[in-house]
């Protein structure tokens, strides 16, 4: 039996701004599937270009990039960006709707799908992360906690194959940083985290990525990046004060 193709497979991906600005100098990248990773680097490194690669939001100047066997090309880009969960950093950019179901049921009925299915992947991502019994609430009632989780829902309830975080954990208070990371721990999708929060990234993935430069300058168990303090000093990534990665 052959074995299935990596959830994300980036290769040489090269990429520059219409200014001139090159953001991304031939990056290779290679997930499995129902892997954890964190992608780490200083602001400016081109994190987020390469994430809006990952759905054919920006096209690559050279290279390729494959989801699940799919090229990120015109063709399967569809089925691509029903299959890459991207959940903003802002849960505000993702909830527009006048209730949380709605929201949660908009992808769903984009595809087309029968109400009796929208209702029971409404039901069941709602369920995954700890909002069972919200949906008719108003998303602007609930705290900014239960919004980031509300917006995680809606990315579920397409049954993606990767789930991409934009800085899953800030402006979160500490309750909120847990209950995240409880939904987080227990999906059983591939995740890919982008995020400046060392110990979240050490909680909730074992391996990471470090890029810096437009190029990936580190790859590995997370544990033995973060206590690399050359190598955290070299890319101007910060540790809390008296947090040893060694001891957690």
């Amino acid at each position: 039996m052959t074995a299935p193709p990596p959830s994300l497979l980036v290769e040489d991906l090269a990429f520059a701004y219409p200014d001139g600005h090159q953001a991304l100098f031939g990056v290779d990248l290679r997930i499995e599937r129902g892997e954890r990773v964190a992608l780490l680097g200083p602001n400016g490194a081109g994190k987020t270009t390469l994430v809006l690669h990952l759905n054919g939001i920006l096209r690559a100047g050279r290279g390729r990039v494959g989801v699940a066997g799919l090229p990120v090309a015109k063709p399967a880009l569809q089925e691509v960006r029903r299959r890459v969960g991207i959940v903003f950093q802002d849960p505000d950019d993702q909830l527009f709707m006048p209730t949380v179901g709605e929201d949660v049921a908009f992808g769903p009925r984009n595809l087309g799908l029968p109400e009796d299915e929208v209702a029971v992947r409404v039901s069941a991502a709602l369920e995954q992360v700890g909002m069972a019994g919200y949906g008719d609430r108003p998303p602007h009632h609930l705290s900014f906690g239960q919004r980031r989780r509300v917006a995680v829902a809606t990315v579920l309830s397409m049954h993606p194959e990767i789930l991409v975080l934009d800085e899953p954990s800030s402006n979160l208070d500490p309750a909120g940083r847990r209950e995240l990371a409880e939904v987080l721990q227990a999906l059983p999708v591939t995740l890919l985290m982008v995020t400046h929060d060392l110990p979240y990234a050490l909680q909730l993935c074992p391996r990471s990525v470090v890029l810096d430069g437009g190029v990936v300058v580190a790859d590995g168990p997370t544990r033995e990046l973060l206590s690399d303090a050359e190598l955290l000093g070299r890319h101007r990534l910060e540790l809390p004060y008296g947090f040893d990665p060694k001891y957690v």
